[in-house]
């Protein structure tokens, strides 16, 4: 639709503000800690053994040796943090694959409930690493939420993908991830959508196996994401994005887990009942990123840590942190990236956000709420603001958008780390 690409060439821009990132010199310390606040950590483990070809997340090869020492920087980097102040309620391992070595993840998950007081934990893994054994490891450990990254059930995908060889077909996939279940809390299964290759009849097909064979206690559908940097190279190797009927995809698939008795816990995220989610951001105010390649949110800057695993080593063996980018959002900027986040999840409570900001809150973003409101996005509902149907589409494409121009920053790290 021609409205939906003005749309996307609109928040293609205003994200692209957000993400101005400028060198930041924090040899003296992580930014500063609210003692009264409790903070998510996001844990980065950028170990993978297979690199898809559309992933544009901060990823390397896995070397053991490599991983063992990048997990005891990690734990060193923990306790940096909590020595500057920082109390953690929830943690996150996000990749790359956090569960490259279990054993290692394992000891974090478990100095962090004894030391620290996080009383939730949540972790991404791959169906290779879904074996009786890791998954024992895992769940002793104390994982709540395993989320495991699927994309699809669809053998011709997997193999564009470059994920039959190692993860086997898409029945083999669900046989795992059918054993795997009442093992965690929650078990997430991590899926994608707009494939190029991807019919409505494969898509249809993938819910099924979701919602009927599986019965997965939680499902994301992430839209497939472009970065300009990787278009190129994703075009070989899986062929050329359409977003022009990724509006009819996203409809089959929010009817289906409707219908299937889900409850959407943000715009692409379906749950049988409340749990965690992989949208931290929508939930935390505030949050803490540490490994290479975190980005962390505080008091209205976004910082992003070294993407160079030497750089991030060596700093971390002098006892330093590893950010070394920081975008300062000036305050209007701040009062966008609330809205981004807090109608992610589905409302927005005005009051709320007034008396976080001031009562200048609805007065600074008059154009942006009247604008929601005219493309029919948003309700009233007493002091909150509630996404319609169609504002949940909308909301996939912001956030596609701000994801598609985090990963190019992404990408202009990985080429300065040779400068580093």
């Amino acid at each position: 639709m021609i409205g939906d690409k003005l749309i996307g060439h609109y928040l293609r821009r205003v994200s692209r503000r957000h993400l101005a990132f400028q060198p930041f010199s924090s040899d003296t310390g992580l930014p500063a800690a609210d003692p009264q606040r409790r903070y998510l950590l996001y844990a980065h483990i950028p170990f993978c053994v297979v690199l898809c070809p559309f992933c544009s997340f901060h990823r390397v090869r896995f070397k053991q040796s490599r991983a063992e020492q990048y997990f005891e920087a990690l734990e060193q980097e923990i306790r940096m943090a909590a020595a500057a102040g920082f109390n953690f309620s929830e943690v996150y391992f996000g990749g790359g694959t956090p569960t490259v070595l279990p054993q290692q993840l394992a000891r974090l998950t478990r100095l962090l409930r004894s030391e620290f007081g996080v009383t939730r934990i949540s972790a991404e893994t791959n169906p290779d690493d879904l074996g009786e054994e890791t998954l024992q490891i895992l769940a002793a450990a104390g994982i709540d939420r395993l989320s495991v990254g699927v994309q699809s059930f669809d053998d011709g995908l997997l193999r564009e993908m470059e994920r039959y060889d190692k993860y086997g077909s898409g029945e083999i996939i669900s046989e795992r991830l059918r054993n795997a279940k009442g093992s965690f809390e929650t078990l997430n299964v991590d899926m994608m959508f707009n494939f190029p290759h991807q019919s409505e009849d494969s898509l249809q097909r993938d819910l099924e196996v979701l919602t009927r064979d599986v019965a997965a206690d939680q499902v994301s559908f992430y839209p497939l994401m472009a970065a300009e940097s990787t278009q190129k190279a994703m075009g070989k190797a899986i062929g050329r994005v359409d977003y022009g009927r990724e509006r009819a995809l996203y409809r089959i698939i929010a009817e289906h887990m409707r219908a299937a008795g889900y409850q959407r816990s943000s715009s692409w995220c379906f749950s049988r009942a409340p749990s965690m989610i992989d949208e931290y951001i929508t939930e935390n105010e505030e949050y803490l990123g540490l490994g290479s390649g975190a980005f962390s949110y505080l008091d209205g800057s976004l910082y992003a840590s070294t993407f160079s695993i030497n750089t991030y080593l060596k700093r971390l063996a002098d006892g330093r942190p590893a950010i070394t980018r920081r975008s300062a959002l000036n305050r209007k900027e701040q009062m966008r990236y609330y809205l981004l986040m807090r109608l992610f999840g589905g409302q927005l409570d005005l009051a709320d956000a007034n008396r976080h900001f001031g009562r200048s809150f609805s007065r600074q973003l008059w154009l942006e709420l009247a604008g929601l409101r005219v493309l029919g996005a948003v309700q009233q509902r007493g002091n909150s603001l509630m996404l319609t149907e169609s504002g949940q589409y909308l909301w996939v494409m912001m956030m596609r958008e701000f994801f598609s121009n985090v990963n190019d920053f992404r990408e202009r790290m990985r080429l300065a780390i040779g400068d580093e």
